[in-house]
C-alpha cells in the first residue's frame, strides 16, 4: 500500500477559489462501478440517478467561525484556531507561533474576548481559556470562517452562507462537509418527491479530515479523532432501506466514515478514528456522493477502496481532461 499510487497532477488553475450560483448548477460525474462507465452531467440531474425507496444520508454539522486573528501585548499577531470545546470557556486549540507563547500569556482578540494560554501540547495544539461575557456571541463577531488553505484567499461574507450547507444544524465542524455544498432545498424538495427518503447524522469534521499522509506505507498512518452522532431514525431507516434492497447513499466522505464507524463498532455516538483504504469492504454504504480531493489524501484513499483505485485514477485523469474543478468549492462526483 503506497502512498505514491495515489497521486495525479493537477493544474493549480482548477482548484476552484469560489462557489458556483446556484449551489446545484456545478458538474456532476457520475462513474458507474459495474460498466465502468463515466457520464458528464450537472449536479442538479442527481435526480435522474436516484431511485424510490433508496435512502440520502447527509451531515447535518454546521461550520464554526474557527479562525480568531488576535496579539499578544506586544503587538505580534497570533493566530488561534479552535479545534473543539472542553466546555463553554476552555477549548482545544491550534496555534500558529506558539513557540512565542509560554503558558499563562494572553492573546487579544478585541476589547471584550481574549484568551489565556492554559497549556501546550504537540503539534501547535493547546488548551486555552477563552475570556469575555457570552462566548458563543464573541466567537460569531470575531471569528472567521476557516476556509482550507488551498484556496488561497481570506473569507468574505458570502463564505458565511456559501460554505454551509442548506442543512446545517449542529454547531461543531471546523471544514464544511463540501459534498453537501451542493444541495439546494428546492433539490432536496425534488429529491423526496421522487420518493427518496433522507435522514442525517452528524459528524463534526475536525483537521484531521485534512492532515496529510506523512508514510509512504499508508497502513501506518493514524487518522485523528472526530466526533459523530446517528440518530435512531436514522438507524432504522437504514435498517428498512437494506431489507428491502434499496441504496444508502452517503453525502461525502463524513458520512461514510460515520456510517461506517458503527457497522464496525455498534456504537451510535462517540468519537471516529476510522481510516478507509483498499481494499475495504463496505458494511453500510452502497453509492457515494463526494468532491475531488487532494492526491495522496486519506479522502482519496477512501473513494479508492469504494470505486477501486484504478477506475478513480482514470476518472481523476478524465476531470482534469475535462476541467472540472477540484476541492472544497469544486464539482461533484457520484459513485453508483
Amino acid at each position: 500500500m503506497k502512498l505514491s499510487d495515489y497521486d495525479y497532477n493537477l493544474p493549480k488553475e482548477l482548484i476552484a477559489k469560489h462557489p458556483v450560483e446556484p449551489r446545484d448548477s456545478c458538474r456532476l460525474m457520475v462513474l458507474n462501478r459495474k460498466n465502468k462507465t463515466i457520464q458528464h452531467r450537472i449536479f442538479r440531474d442527481i435526480v435522474d440517478y436516484l431511485n424510490e425507496g433508496d435512502l440520502l444520508v447527509l451531515n447535518d454539522t454546521k461550520v464554526i467561525p474557527a479562525r480568531l486573528k488576535g496579539r499578544k501585548k506586544t503587538g505580534a499577531q497570533i493566530e488561534v484556531f479552535l479545534l473543539r470545546p472542553f466546555s463553554e470557556n476552555q477549548w482545544e486549540v491550534l496555534i500558529k507561533n506558539i513557540k512565542r507563547l509560554k503558558e499563562g500569556q494572553e492573546i487579544i482578540f478585541g476589547e471584550d474576548f481574549k484568551a489565556v494560554l492554559l497549556k501546550k501540547y504537540t503539534e501547535g495544539k493547546a488548551k486555552v481559556q477563552l475570556v469575555g461575557k457570552e462566548i458563543k456571541k464573541l466567537i460569531e463577531k470575531y471569528g472567521h470562517i476557516p476556509l482550507p488553505p488551498y484556496i488561497e484567499r481570506e473569507d468574505d461574507e458570502k463564505d458565511k452562507e456559501a460554505y454551509q450547507t442548506v442543512f446545517a444544524k449542529k454547531e461543531g465542524a471546523v471544514a464544511s462537509p463540501t459534498a453537501g455544498l451542493h444541495f439546494t432545498q428546492q433539490l432536496l424538495q425534488r429529491i423526496q418527491e421522487k420518493g427518496v427518503k433522507i435522514a442525517f447524522v452528524t459528524l463534526h469534521v475536525g483537521l484531521g479530515t485534512f492532515r496529510p499522509i506523512t508514510v509512504e506505507d499508508v497502513t501506518k498512518h493514524r487518522m485523528h479523532e472526530e466526533f459523530y452522532q446517528i440518530p435512531d431514525e436514522t438507524l432504522k431507516a437504514v435498517e428498512e432501506t437494506k431489507k428491502t434492497g434499496k441504496s444508502v447513499i452517503a453525502v461525502g466522505t463524513t458520512v461514510v466514515r460515520t456510517l461506517e464507524t458503527y457497522g464496525q463498532t455498534g456504537k451510535k455516538e462517540g468519537f471516529s478514528d476510522i481510516f478507509i483504504y483498499p481494499p475495504y469492504r463496505f458494511k453500510m454504504v452502497d453509492k457515494l456522493i463526494t468532491n475531488f480531493h487532494l492526491p495522496k489524501s486519506t479522502l482519496i484513499l477512501l473513494v479508492s477502496a469504494f470505486a477501486g483505485r484504478e477506475f478513480i485514477m482514470k476518472a481523476y485523469e478524465e476531470a482534469v481532461k475535462h476541467r472540472y474543478r477540484f476541492y472544497s468549492y469544486g464539482d461533484a462526483m457520484f459513485i453508483e
